[in-house]
């Protein structure tokens, strides 16, 4: 594993920051105290098509220039509009972006669906579906889960019937994240009732404000709405609206989850996280940190951020993997258990740092100490370790395939 760039790598980052540096609309390079107490958009996608006014500007401003570099989607193909870099070169993007707090390569439509349309996607729907990925013109939600199929995802319910040359699809599906800021979603759907789980199921998609459709809001305890359940009731789409082969829909569910996976914008989010506290309890004057002369908070705060610097190495040494032609199993599940605990060690620090003051919930309130961030990921933050994988399911991974350990 390399910690330091080299000659190429040095260039490429060189660029990545000159542009940074000349291409960021203000209004992401200086955000308005009411916009950090807001927390993300979900990317400059949505703030493309459902922001305000100076939102839509700036997003309409960073695609442009992003476009210019191919850097709207860097993982795509060239000759598909992406940017074609290699694993260490979109790391490097993703680092720098994240480091400068600008809008990430972000969204399912860049991150996961195109390159599924690329690798299983007929000629028809290449030239359909990616383009308006590109531009911003349609944003995409994923719709997987379901109430009886988390972890074990390949249980779905939700059906696709067969009805001359389309599918009628009844079902439900739930933590439909941006579902109410999308145009359009791809849903796993059971196309084969009596086949073997894994086996009879189909990758679709549809227009998400067809009639049949019901998007149900999922409020945070932080007031956040930022997920939703989705019920379907007779959808009728055509059959050409599907992805890869019927009934293999499971293996190209599975080519769409390998995306970039070293999750190092979460990682340096995390690292910038721990240094704004200690940045604002070094405030001698500071109202909110009588609490900080405790020795347990000072070493939580020593102990997050040794944390931090070893999430950021389990996130190096992935890249590094994928650089040199491998593929990360257990290693990436390691990183994933490490990131989502360690996003909830981090938020609670946060707040036992600020004791009582930890309860005011109000970003805008003048008690609220850095806006209630703390507070408010606490909460948002309480599903990190089940979504993406839940830990549970993590550990047997890393039990059974890292460390060869029998099952049962």
């Amino acid at each position: 594993m390399d910690w330091l760039d080299n000659k190429s790598q040095k260039k490429f980052r060189d660029k990545v920051v000159k542009f940074l540096n000349s291409s960021v609309p203000n209004y992401y390079k200086h955000p308005s105290p009411e916009r950090i107490a807001e927390g993300h958009t979900g990317g400059w996608q949505y703030d493309f098509k459902v922001g305000s006014e100076e939102a839509r500007q700036a997003a309409s401003m960073w695609v442009n220039a992003l476009a210019k570099n191919q850097w709207v989607a860097p993982h795509w193909p060239k000759e598909y509009g992406g940017g074609g870099l290699s694993p260490m070169e979109q790391f490097i993007l993703r680092s720098e972006f994240a480091w400068h707090g600008v809008p990430p390569v972000a969204g399912p439509g860049v991150n996961m669906l195109g390159p599924t349309i690329v690798l299983h996607g007929t000629e028809a729907q290449k030239k359909e579906l990616l383009p308006p990925i590109l531009s911003g013109e349609v944003t995409w939600a994923q719709g997987y889960s379901e109430p009886g199929a988390g972890s074990d995802l390949a249980s779905l319910q939700t059906r696709a019937s067969k009805d001359g040359d389309d599918y009628v699809l009844n079902g439900q599906k739930i933590w439909t994240s941006s579902a109410h800021k999308a145009d359009w979603i791809f849903v796993l759907v059971r196309t084969d009732k009596d086949a073997p789980k894994h086996r009879g199921i189909s990758f679709v998609y549809m227009d998400i404000n067809q009639d049949g459709i019901d998007i149900r809001p999922i409020i945070s305890g932080g007031w956040e709405h930022a997920t939703n359940e989705t019920f379907y009731q007779d959808v009728r789409i055509p059959i050409k609206q599907r992805i890869g082969e019927e009934n293999r829909g499971w293996y190209v569910a599975m080519t769409l989850l390998d995306h970039e996976r070293s999750n190092i914008t979460g990682m340096i989010e995390k690292k910038k996280f721990i240094k704004s506290l200690i940045d604002f309890l070094r405030i001698r004057s500071n109202k909110f940190i009588q609490y900080t002369h405790f020795q347990s908070i000072k070493n939580a705060i020593a102990d997050r951020y040794i944390e931090c610097e070893v999430g950021y190495n389990f996130s190096l040494r992935i890249i590094s993997m994928q650089n040199a032609g491998l593929i990360p199993n257990q290693e990436a599940s390691t990183t994933k258990l490490f990131n989502s605990e360690l996003t909830q060690r981090l938020n609670n620090t946060g707040i036992k740092a600020f004791g009582l003051y930890a309860n005011i919930w109000d970003p805008n309130s003048k008690w609220a100490p850095m806006h209630s961030k703390f507070t408010q990921k606490h909460v948002h933050d309480i599903s990190s370790t089940i979504a993406g994988g839940t830990s549970e399911i993590q550990r047997n991974i890393i039990a059974t395939r890292g460390l060869g350990l029998p099952r049962g």
